[in-house]
């Protein structure tokens, strides 16, 4: 799996946390739920699903019930950017250039930001959330923090309204704002919230919906003891 931010949103990557904050909605309050949501099973290990520039990684790693997080990415240029940010850190940050497709460690905890969009097939991400499910221990946690949209008209159409409404708030012009959700289709799939939650108890989590902001969604998924 190959995947460039700087490619994709067309953005330089040391600009990519302020951009980010413009196009999704709710973004710093979901990273901070998200946080949240994984420190509540304090564990000793997290894995950071497609972690970026590493600001899931830094919430998670501010909270004292977090041992060590373990970024996964498959681009080369924002873990540049994480190992900088998380420094203070030390040792408790660990980098791995690889795709979340790749076999998984064993951990206690599996978090994703704005990552696992980039699976494009709905038996693809089952087959992911399989994979995150064998990796946790009994109890262990999995907490995903995504774009979800309704697959019909007119919920659909409604909520790409709104989504635009918050680029344009946030300086974007219209125009450019649908502009971008053409562009990103080219490699980003928003399954409808149900969807996921379906997938994510058919691969035998418990999971449920924890925050949501217009497309802004969190999800919590809890391997049964």
């Amino acid at each position: 799996m190959s995947h460039s931010v700087r490619r994709h949103l067309r953005v330089a990557i040391d600009e990519y946390d302020t951009s980010i904050r413009r196009f999704i909605p709710g973004y710093d309050e979901m990273i901070l739920e998200a946080a949240a949501a994984v420190s509540g099973a304090s564990p000793k290990v997290v894995l950071d699903l497609g972690a970026g520039t590493g600001s899931l990684s830094a919430a998670l790693l501010a909270r004292p019930e977090v041992g060590l997080v373990e970024l996964v990415d498959v681009d080369p240029e924002m873990l540049e950017q994480a190992r900088i940010r998380l420094a203070p850190f030390g040792d408790r940050a660990r980098f791995a250039v690889r795709s979340f497709h790749d076999p998984l460690p064993p951990n206690d905890a599996v978090a994703a930001s704005l990552a696992l969009h980039h699976v494009p097939a709905l038996e693809e991400k089952r087959a992911l959330y399989r994979r995150i499910f064998r990796s946790l221990p009994e109890g262990g946690v999995f907490v995903n923090a995504d774009v979800t949209m309704p697959s019909h008209d007119p919920a659909r159409s409604e909520a790409y309204r709104a989504w635009a409404d918050h680029l344009v708030a946030s300086g974007i012009e219209e125009a450019r704002a649908w502009q971008h959700f053409a562009e990103w289709a080219d490699e980003d799939t928003y399954f409808p919230l149900e969807v996921e939650l379906a997938a994510l108890e058919e691969a035998g989590f418990h999971a449920r919906c924890v925050w949501r902001q217009g497309v802004s969604t969190l999800m919590v998924a809890e391997k049964p003891r």
